[in-house]
């Protein structure tokens, strides 16, 4: 049966005997310089290995003729109206006819004529193939030094840390994967961040990953590229915290709490010595804030993710559904009121202390050890209580 999921284009190099195994696809922006010889060494592979296939350009809006070039050469081409290296690559794969699809750039940087690996893995059941330029090679002038010793190398470690991902180059413009595993992943990113959504999405989802070596070339063209390193590393780096709520906010919000409650539990008693320095109550105001600040961080992990589960932005969680189970909204409520009953207890007894000094003047080092405890309780039980209902109301969407 023809896949209803995906739009019909004209142009199909398939038929119903001779299914179309292969989709090379290749974003263009004015790349007439070196598309002619990208797409003549995949036509080529192709034929070779005796593989049906088509060479499909998604053009983002040449001007420098290269739809009419890509056309004479045999290849089709699609039209995509949304300005972006993500966007053309969406379109580019709605409109593939291929069981596979391998996506490359049209700078002849990577070798069209040797996609041997990919198809193996593909074949094996791979859902998506990305190719290494680390392993592979990456020739003299290749690579700006940037982005080969700072920018490939931390975003990747990055996502790798964040995600469990098991590829070890996640920029590499050089994949293959399966059209239909894909086109599940429900990838949305307009700019550079799709090649890091593809790979962050992929390995959410628990799809089949595999990487082979590949050799990166200079590309042929005789202008800049593209890309922005700082803008563009910045798209990325963004892209992978906001996709994973515990380095963003759960991590550095419960260190926080932790730093700030500590903190709080050693001043209590009096200064302390640090070294040279005196530490006392203005410390302890920074603890108090340190442990209201962390529990907010923390909880804000903790809506993200469901939010994000229940947009299908990311999987399911099973640790989500078992906190669900375990902090209802009642015991919430419990802790929030109980936290409440303590700050104002501390506050009763401040107020008990002002009164023995006959509502005088008091010696902030002294006092300020009993508001700050009581202040902070305060808040937090009216946070928890508040969390408490709103995470009850995207636990009631979850379900």
């Amino acid at each position: 049966m023809p896949d209803s999921s995906w739009p019909e284009v004209p142009g199909d190099v398939s038929g119903p005997e001779s299914p179309c195994e292969l989709t090379v696809l290749m974003p263009c922006l004015d790349e007439a310089e070196t598309l002619a010889v990208c797409i003549k060494k995949a036509q080529g592979y192709m034929k070779s290995r005796g593989i049906s296939g088509e060479v499909l350009i998604a053009d983002n809006g040449s001007t420098d003729g290269s739809q009419a070039l890509a056309e004479g050469l045999g290849a089709r081409v699609v039209a995509v109206a949304e300005k972006g290296y993500g966007s053309a690559l969406l379109g580019g794969i709605k409109a593939a006819k291929g069981r596979y699809v391998i996506q490359g750039d049209a700078d002849d940087s990577y070798d069209f004529s040797d996609l041997d690996p990919f198809i193996e893995k593909l074949r094996e059941g791979y859902a998506l193939v990305m190719g290494n330029r680390f392993k592979g090679g990456i020739k003299p002038g290749a690579m700006p030094p940037l982005h080969r010793y700072l920018g490939n190398p931390v975003l990747t470690g990055f996502g790798r840390l964040f995600f469990n991902s098991p590829v070890g180059d996640f920029h590499c413009g050089l994949r293959g994967f399966d059209r239909q595993a894909v086109a599940g992943l429900g990838l949305t990113s307009p700019g550079m961040e799709f090649a890091s959504e593809m790979v962050v999405k992929a390995t959410l989802q628990g799809l089949k990953i595999a990487e082979v070596p590949t050799t990166l070339s200079p590309d042929g063209r005789s202008r800049a590229p593209h890309l922005r390193s700082w803008r563009d590393g910045w798209r990325h780096l963004r892209f992978l915290l906001l996709f994973s709520p515990r380095w963003l906010f759960l991590y550095p919000g419960a260190s926080l709490m932790a730093l700030g409650l500590g903190s709080m539990i050693w001043l209590l008693p009096g200064p302390r010595q640090l070294g040279g320095l005196t530490l006392d109550v203005h410390t302890l105001v920074y603890s108090a804030a340190a442990i209201v600040c962390g529990f907010q961080a923390v909880a804000f992990a903790v809506f993200a993710k469901i939010y994000a589960i229940n947009a299908g932005l990311l999987p399911a969680d099973p640790r989500i559904a078992k906190l669900g189970d375990l902090f209802s909204l009642e015991v919430g409520l419990i802790i929030g009121v109980l936290l409440l009953l303590g700050g104002l207890g501390a506050s009763i007894f401040a107020v008990e202390f002002w009164g023995r000094n006959e509502f005088g003047d008091l010696d902030p080092t002294v006092s300020m050890r009993i508001v700050l405890p009581g202040a902070t309780a305060l808040i937090l039980g009216l946070q928890i209580i508040f969390s408490s209902f709103f995470f009850s109301v995207l636990e009631l969407s979850r379900r």
